[in-house]
């Protein structure tokens, strides 16, 4: 059976990180005046344990709600002003893939633990905000990964009842946890970005790829 809908996660899937979400992590801990050597390195490995889940999620568990919308705040200046300022690219082949997927009718939606205004910022400076109609973020679908929220929202949006026809894709284990949860019929894990392949096949991966762009046969006729 061909998929119906490829339901993708943005940084370290379909767009290229570069460091720069980690980068950002690391201006809001200036701001919010996390200095200590130690501390940074415990709050940058939480951070990095736990990327692909909601930014103010991560946060809140590391400071606790009132220091957590401070960080949450700077860390989203920064990351529109460093990707507004040095620019930002898609994964190789994937913009490829997104035309294969027009062309054979395949639904496509975006999900990421980024807000709504971090994720348009990145839409409008990748030339996206135009051709991706459904892009949620857990503010969005009330929680984020790795609960199923986004990707059931995403698919509900794309109108597809049955998820059993999607194809969920991340490149972390809240990634995978997310679409297994949400009930997909292949959860796909890339390697161009967080994890390795040996963790996300762990969270469950039907499939582990090296980039996006190798699901391209997948969907071509």
């Amino acid at each position: 059976m061909k998929p119906a809908a490829l339901i993708a996660d943005m940084a370290g899937t379909t767009v290229q990180d570069d460091g720069v979400v980690l980068a950002a992590f690391g201006d809001a801990l200036d701001v919010i005046s996390v200095t200590g050597t130690s501390e940074r390195i415990d709050a940058l490995a939480y951070v990095i344990e736990t990327m692909g889940q909601s930014k103010i999620d991560v946060f809140t568990a590391l400071f606790g709600e009132t220091r957590a919308i401070d960080a949450n705040r700077a860390f989203e200046a920064a990351y529109v002003e460093r990707i507004e300022r040095d620019g930002v690219a898609p994964i190789p082949g994937t913009e490829a893939l997104f035309n294969v997927l027009a062309e054979e009718g395949v639904a496509l939606g975006l999900t990421t633990g980024f807000s709504p205004r971090t994720r348009q910022a990145l839409l409008r400076a990748l030339g996206w905000d135009e051709r991706i109609s459904v892009a949620i973020s857990p503010n969005d679908a009330g929680r984020g990964r790795p609960y199923p929220d986004m990707v059931l929202l995403a698919a509900k949006q794309l109108g597809i009842a049955d998820l059993s026809s999607v194809v969920v894709v991340g490149d972390t284990q809240s990634d995978i946890q997310a679409g297994i949860a949400a009930g997909a019929g292949w959860v796909v894990g890339v390697e161009s970005g967080t994890d390795t392949a040996e963790r996300l096949i762990a969270a469950g991966a039907t499939h582990v790829v090296a980039t996006i762009a190798d699901l391209t046969l997948l969907f071509a006729s």
